[in-house]
This record gives structure tokens, sequence and C-alpha cells, in this order.
């Protein structure tokens, strides 16, 4: 009995926030289709702007979850320009709570509106969030040879042409970092001797073709490059041996109590645009990362374990920029579940708009 008591409350833990998020992602939907519709005899800057203004609510709301209501830790090293810019986020990729991570240094540069990722394919099919995600301008994009160079240069023109700001998180890695699957980190370092780049050992060998068309395709439109290097406190087990990051559901479950971030900004003049060039300014930022993560999981001094190197700032996020999203989606929500008419399109909203982003995804990726 008590047993089945505990896993019950640890389970609400993750069951709770995600019945919320989850709950209300129908009525931000109808909200943006709305003015979708409104929009489309006013110029594409306006419905951006608008665009963006909505995303940062549903976002603020997530980020309440993933940080008030885990009373999660972030401790970041570096300083994070106080102006928003038109960037480029590259950072090493660990697991699915990374994505929230670009959320939470974003809405600290109030630039939470601004974010678009580059996302594998599959992810298309999720539902409704899929589509969103294309809509807001996120890029599907596939892998080796079937990567779609022209497609992602066509979204992201879109973007900058319409003025849309940008912030564009990218993992180079293509694949999670996990240190229980052996044989991609192998395969990842064979890929690396091959080519005669250094091998490294707490990240994966990052692959160029994405991040050198955005920064390319963009440029003109950019500021900077945002080097980010995230690591999970409590990822090394008793034995000293780092374990997997935490995935969204164990974050929530309150399994992380502290999230390191390395910053460094680079300059966009910095960056080579001459491929070969770059490949290598790219996997030397990665050297650079499994370097500041081999400190972090196997320094011999106790004081630099689970630390990067400078001086670390905690940085709360104020309720005030994340509890007024609860409340207007929570509003947004209660009338669809009160009446049945509501129930009725709360349901439809579910279904239909699945259908119908997938078939858009898939005829205009």
């Amino acid at each position: 009995m008590l047993l089945s008591l505990v896993v019950h409350t640890y389970s609400l833990r993750y069951w709770f926030p995600a019945t919320i998020m989850l709950g209300t992602a129908p009525a931000y939907l109808l909200s943006w289709a709305a003015w979708r519709l409104l929009s489309t005899v006013l110029p594409a800057r306006v419905y951006h702007k608008l665009d963006d203004r909505l995303y940062v609510i549903y976002q603020s709301m997530v980020l309440f979850f993933f940080e008030n209501y885990t009373g999660v830790e972030i401790v970041i090293y570096g300083d994070i320009p106080k102006n928003k810019e038109n960037i480029v986020y590259l950072s090493n990729h660990q697991c699915t709570a990374d994505w929230i991570i670009a959320d939470m240094l974003a809405i600290r540069q109030s630039a939470l509106g601004h974010v678009r990722y580059v996302l594998k394919d599959g992810l298309k099919w999720l539902p409704l969030y899929g589509f969103y995600f294309s809509q807001h301008g996120g890029v599907y994009v596939k892998r080796s040879a079937k990567f779609n160079e022209k497609a992602m240069k066509k979204k992201l023109l879109s973007q900058t042409q319409s003025g849309a700001p940008m912030y564009l998180v990218i993992f180079p890695e293509g694949t999670r970092y996990n240190p229980e699957l052996k044989n991609v980190i192998a395969d990842s370092q064979a890929f690396a001797s091959k080519e005669g780049l250094a091998v490294l050992r707490h990240t994966l060998t990052p692959r160029m073709k994405a991040c050198h068309i955005a920064i390319e395709t963009m440029k003109g439109h950019l500021d900077a490059v945002y080097d980010i290097t995230v690591a999970y406190e409590g990822t090394l087990n008793t034995s000293s041996q780092r374990k997997p990051a935490p995935s969204m559901p164990e974050f929530l479950c309150k399994e992380c109590p502290r999230v390191h971030i390395h910053f460094e900004r680079v300059d966009i003049k910095e960056i080579p645009a001459e491929p070969v060039f770059f490949r290598r300014w790219l996997h030397e930022r990665f050297e650079i990362k499994d370097r500041l993560l081999k400190d972090f999981y196997e320094s011999e001094d106790a004081e630099k374990l689970c630390t990067f190197p400078g001086e670390g700032k905690v940085s709360p996020l104020n309720l005030s920029k994340t509890v007024p999203s609860v409340v207007i989606l929570g509003g947004l929500m209660l009338p669809l579940l009160l009446t049945e008419n509501g129930r009725k399109l709360y349901v439809r909203t579910w279904v239909y708009g699945t259908l119908l982003g997938w078939l858009w995804v898939n005829i205009f990726p």
C-alpha cells in the first residue's frame, strides 16, 4: 500500500504538468489559427510579431513547469547579452530536456518568441506540435543523403526576408549523446578518426551541413553564434561514471537539482565561410565542449567536479514571467472543457488539427 502510494505520488509529479501542457495545446492552436486567418491581408512582419508573442505565452507556461515547478537551479557561466540579437544557438545534445534549455536562455534575454528549431524529420509527426513548430519557422531535416539543402535554404530565406527575428536552435551532433549507447559513441569516434579529426569522448562528432547552411543563408541577418555547453548535475553514479541525462519526464519529476550552462558568444564575422574551414571551426568548438565536460565529470579536484571553469551565477526565473501565461492558457482551456460543445471542439481540434498538420508539413516542408 505504501509503495503504491509512493509510486503514484512520483508519477503525479510528471502527469500533472504534462496534462496541463498538452491540455492547453488545442486552445492555443485555435487562438493561433484565428490570428493566422485575420493576418492574411496584413504584411508578413505583422503576422510574425504577434505569432512570436503567442509563442512566448505558451513557452512561458512550459518554463513555469520545467523551472519554477521543479525548482531546478540554473547556473550560467559567461555573460548573456542584454540586448536581443539574431543568432544561431549551437549546443551539445544529451536528452529531450535540451530543447527546454534553449528556452531558458532565451527568456532571460527577452527573446523567447524568436526561438525556432532545426528538428529531425520524424518530429513533424508530433500531433499539433509538429505542424505548429513548422509554422513558427522550424526546419525539419533528414540525415545524410536525404538532407534537402534547397528546402532548408528556402525556409530560412522566407523567414529572414519577412523580417522575422531569429534565435535558431541547432544540435550539430544530430542525435543525443548517451553514455550507455557504446555503439553510437564508437561509430562517431571512428568517423572522426577516419576524417582526421580529434576524437571526442563526451560529445559526438558534430555534423556541419545544417549549421553551415543556416549560417551562410542568414549571414546578412545574423549577429552572432551562441556556443552553448550544457551539463546536468546528478548524472554521475556511485562509481563516478557518467549516467544518461534526464529525459523530460525525469526532469519534471525533479530528478535534476541543477543545470550548468556554459555560454560563449562568437561574432558572426569570425566564422569562416568556406566549408572546409567551417568544418574545422565547428569541430574545434566541440573540442572545447569536450574538455569542459571532461573537467565537469572527471576532475580530480573535488571543488572543480560538476562545475565549469569561471564564475557560475545562479539565475532564478521570476514567477512574473511565467505565471500570467499559465493563467491565460488555463482561462482559454476551461471554457472548452466545461460545455459539451466546447469538449467536442476540443477533441476535433486534436483530431483534425493533427491530420491537417501532417498533410501540411508534408506538402510544404
